[in-house]
């Protein structure tokens, strides 16, 4: 019978060897886009960059902030039936 990893808490983020999923979605969007364009040395340097930055970012706003600013901006919708429209700011009966 095989052994499996189960995470240490139950709301740790999901991981890939030893980097966080979004910590390397910024370094693979950019590896894809740098192959796309022919330009993989600068979309390297690019996506480094910026997966720093928002390591950065991430590391000073509380856990779920990204998300929720999405959700803020009108980028991710979430349940459309239970969460309002971010952008209606008068509610009437």
């Amino acid at each position: 019978m095989e052994t499996l990893d189960f995470p240490h808490h139950i709301d740790e983020p999901p991981t890939l060897l030893l980097w966080r999923l979004d910590d390397l979605m910024p370094l693979v969007l950019a590896l894809v886009g740098g192959i796309l364009a022919d330009r993989l040395l600068i979309a390297l340097v690019l996506g480094v960059l910026f997966a720093h930055g928002y390591r950065k970012f991430r590391d000073r706003q509380a856990d779920g902030y990204a998300l929720h600013l999405l959700y803020w901006l009108g980028l991710m919708p979430l349940a459309a039936r239970t969460t309002p429209n971010p952008f209606a700011r008068r509610y009437t009966p």
